[in-house]
């Protein structure tokens, strides 16, 4: 018996890999659900600014989520899919009756760094796994999240 999964990595490592993706994943479903509320609830003289901007940010996040999920399955595992599993795996908590713009963007940044810092440890042991995929997918993640976190930091002055 091999103890290495189907794209060649040792599956102690595969484990390892997955409950972080799936730890990830559950913060990346709680915090889509909540820029989607966002989206929805903001009111203020920025509304039309940032309701659009929640969109860009919870489409962008629905694809990474199935690109987590999908990264998963190709470690041989399977991506939790209980929206109870995401709310009591993930650190990000659900936000509830926000609207004011400035408290959403507020929300939307404490979530990007919460999704950076997961995927900086997620990088770290990929890294260590030499699983380039994933730390491929997380470097890529981080790079993106960062220049936004700059974005956000920058409205909020």
């Amino acid at each position: 018996m091999s103890d290495t999964n189907a794209i060649g990595l040792h599956q102690g490592s595969a484990n390892q890999l997955a409950e972080k993706l799936n730890i990830l994943l559950a913060n990346y479903q709680v915090f889509y659900m909540n820029v989607r509320g966002y989206h929805w609830n903001v009111k203020g003289p920025q509304f039309f600014e940032l309701h659009a901007k929640f969109e860009e940010f919870y489409t962008d996040l629905l694809t990474k989520v199935d690109e987590v999920a999908e990264r998963i399955l190709t470690l041989g595992h399977k991506p939790v899919h209980a929206y109870s599993d995401y709310v009591s795996m993930a650190q990000i908590r659900e936000d509830k009756d926000v609207y004011d713009g400035k408290a959403c963007v507020r929300g939307v940044l404490k979530g990007y760094q919460t999704l950076i810092e997961l995927q900086r440890d997620l990088l770290s042991t990929a890294s260590d796994a030499d699983d380039e995929g994933t730390a491929a997918q997380a470097g890529d993640y981080i790079r993106e999240q960062e220049k936004t976190v700059w974005m956000l930091n920058a409205y909020l002055g």
